[in-house]
């Protein structure tokens, strides 16, 4: 194939790699492919046009906004897979492996899309937990709120990852309102550089949104501030490194660091040969030790078995990877591809030298192995490893050096209080996992491990068919993990967003809240008019809109024909004397259904007219029992409202229910389905 000019895309133009440019190999049999790397950009430049013109751009629009955008990227990428994959081929990864990459990384962006749209505002402020009650009449509030920071995300990618490892930073990042400066590893830029070409080609981005650096940060760095943010993937010694450097720690740069790790998994005490449990342990070790040749953040290094188990279990696995195919990516009967680089072939090589100081190897002979359709001498090619550590409790490599490839270590456990010790001598992992149906089992690993693993991932016969696997960050959950995994934590849903945003306590009235996060808080201003609200259209209506009905009594007769007619004929509303002696009622109460039931007869608008539905109901309390003979009336406010599809949205109604001495009977928030005209 012709040698690819693998370009960056810097302050709004395409600039090639210069005479300095570093060659890039195929994994398949060493040869250039590519050539990568500059030095004529200008970085100052490029902070400036991501500052102030991808930066504004961005905030203007809303979360909804920018998930709709998010969402339709993602589209346009999968139209443009098979390019993609083509290119994978030359990284060592088989179309299987390409597939996580790629489609994972366009189910990130949807999943981010989603979670916009569904667990967001359809505005620039996000409001972060509830108001907080500041003094005693509730004139002065507090709320945390969530802005966009004014600066720049640089994020710096890994190899193993190049589609997934970009998209998975761009969802939360775009989602947030900042722009990005992508930096992705060399050896596998040139994949990253097509999907970059793809979005950027798109026209969907505003301009500024985002830029690529192919090859080195130079300064960049050194010229961060406090509004911007470094999220990187990759070695430990690197983070640690970056992380360093004085003007991060100077300007208090944010730095979120997803790091190499020795991520485990545990063989139960119950899944002994004969279950299904031992059989999907072992199914799960071979996954992760031949997916993207081992190449995997969260790959298991340590697998960990009952010590009267290990005989059985290695020669389950030694089994299961006498079938696993090496040979070049594309071939359709290849089950396991090659290592990145021949580099990366021999960092592996060493590493597994080292590890045998203190393991035996029990399955795969780097000299002796077949590689179909390739040359296992010119292309990073390597069997997959199975190391065996028969005293995991003295040793120190096995809890300390990672070979990044198809490695993993065997070693055995005496009981769980032993494997859970086992299991965090590494000192912070991304991933560690449990394959057992023992729900006692898995609490103990929880409460012993939990604090030293980003993900703990627990399957058995109950959810393996539905599982997503232990090596498989997904977007909804949160993706890093402590000590040596970096201490970060990446996607997480709405979590991953508040990366790139700016917590503030906001103190003020009522009114102030109101309008900083166009949501109603109780004490604010309310407007009202003639006209019935649930007669009004979603945009016709205000926040703050309210109606007071009339106030409706409470009989003895509607609590018992409410009792008999529900069947509801617990003693507080059947019996005198029984709820005389209840410490909460003063005798015979109404339901608290009754009053929900009345409250509805007294706001409703009965006929036709924009409400659709009423889709429930949240935050109901009761604050005050109802008697016989007392009276009650409802206030209803517009709260928030939050457009749903094209032809209805959200209304969120506040609901008080209140007595004829003007005392809080019952409070919740109703939500209906309104049509836009």
């Amino acid at each position: 194939m012709a040698l690819i000019d693998v370009q960056s895309f810097a302050h709004g133009d395409w600039i090639a790699p210069s005479s300095s440019a570093r060659i890039v190999a195929s994994a398949i049999d060493g040869s250039s492919i590519a050539r990568s790397g500059h030095d004529a950009l200008n970085y100052q430049d490029m902070i400036d046009y991501a500052k102030f013109t991808g930066g504004p751009a961005l905030r203007a629009m809303t979360f909804h906004d920018r998930a709709r955008l998010i969402k339709a990227l993602a589209l346009h990428l999968r139209e443009h897979r098979d390019h993609l994959y083509e290119l994978s081929y030359q990284t060592g990864a088989t179309l299987s492996d390409s597939k996580i990459d790629i489609d994972g990384g366009i189910g990130t962006l949807l999943v981010f899309a989603s979670k916009g749209r569904r667990e967001m505002p359809d505005e620039t402020i996000y409001l972060d937990g509830d108001v907080e009650a500041l003094s005693r009449n509730g004139t002065f509030l507090g709320q945390h709120v969530c802005t966009s920071l004014q600066g720049v995300a640089v994020h710096i990618n890994a190899y193993n990852f190049p589609v997934w490892g970009m998209l998975e930073k761009l969802g939360p990042c775009l989602l947030a309102g900042v722009p990005a400066i992508v930096k992705p590893a060399t050896s596998t830029g040139y994949v990253a550089e097509a999907a970059f070409k793809v979005l950027l080609n798109s026209g969907l981005l505003p301009e500024g949104a985002i830029q690529l650096i192919s090859g080195g940060t130079g300064d960049l760095l050194d010229r961060l501030g406090s509004q911007d943010v470094v999220s990187f993937t990759g070695s430990a010694s690197t983070a640690s490194a970056l992380r360093s450097q004085p003007n991060i720690l100077n300007n208090a740069v944010r730095f979120v660091a997803e790091q190499d790790s020795l991520n485990a998994s545990i063989l139960g005490p119950d899944a002994i040969p004969g279950t299904p449990e031992f059989d999907l342990f072992v199914s799960e070790s071979v996954r992760e030790l031949t997916a993207k040749a081992g190449q995997k953040c969260t790959a298991i290094r340590r697998i960990m078995a009952p010590k009267t188990q290990v005989p059985a279990l290695v020669n389950a696995l030694t089994q299961a990877l006498d079938k696993i195919v090496i040979g070049h990516p594309a071939n359709e009967n290849t089950t396991m591809g090659a290592l990145v680089s021949n580099a990366q072939k021999h960092d592996v090589l060493e590493k597994i030298n080292t590890l045998s100081a203190e393991c035996e190897r029990v399955y795969g002979d780097p000299d002796h192995f077949s590689v179909q359709g390739a040359d296992s001498e010119k292309g990073a090619f390597l069997p997959p490893t199975i190391l065996h550590c028969d005293n995991p409790r003295s040793a120190q490599s096995v809890h300390a050096i990672e070979a990044f490839g198809p490695v993993s270590t065997v070693m055995p456990y005496e009981d769980i209080e032993d494997a859970i010790e086992l299991l965090n001598k590494a000192d912070g992992s991304l991933v560690a996992s449990v394959i057992t149906h023992d729900t006692d089992v898995a609490r103990d690993v929880v409460l012993g491990a939990a604090c030293y693993h980003g993900r703990l991932y627990f399957n058995d016969r109950t959810s393996m068919k539905e599982s997503t696997g232990h090596g498989s960050p997904l977007p909804h959950m949160v993706h890093g993990g402590p000590g040596r995994a970096g201490g970060g934590e990446e996607m997480g849903g709405v979590r991953g967003v508040m990366h790139y945003m700016q917590r503030t306590a906001i103190q003020g009235s009522p009114d102030v809240l109101t309008k900083l996060g166009n949501q109603w808080v109780p004490g604010s201003s309310t407007t009202s008019d003639e006209t019935h609200p649930f007669k009004k259209t979603y945009h016709d209506l205000d926040i703050g809109e309210s109606i007071q009905t009339d106030f409706r009594t409470i009989t003895l007769d509607d609590v018992e024909h409410f009792a008999n007619f529900t069947g509801d004929t617990f003693y507080a509303h059947m019996d005198e004397a029984a709820a005389a002696a209840n410490p909460f009622f003063p005798g015979r109460v109404a339901h608290g259904y009754l009053l929900l039931s009345f409250a509805a007869g007294l706001f409703v608008e009965p006929a036709p007219g924009p409400v659709l539905a009423n889709t429930g109901l949240n935050n109901l309390a009761f604050q005050k029992p109802v008697v016989p003979g007392d009276k009650i009336r409802v206030q209803l406010v517009v709260r928030r409202k939050t457009p749903r599809t094209s032809e209805y949205g959200e209304v969120r109604w506040h609901v008080a229910i209140t007595n004829q001495d003007d005392e809080s009977v019952a409070s919740y928030e109703l939500l209906t389905m309104n049509h836009y005209t």
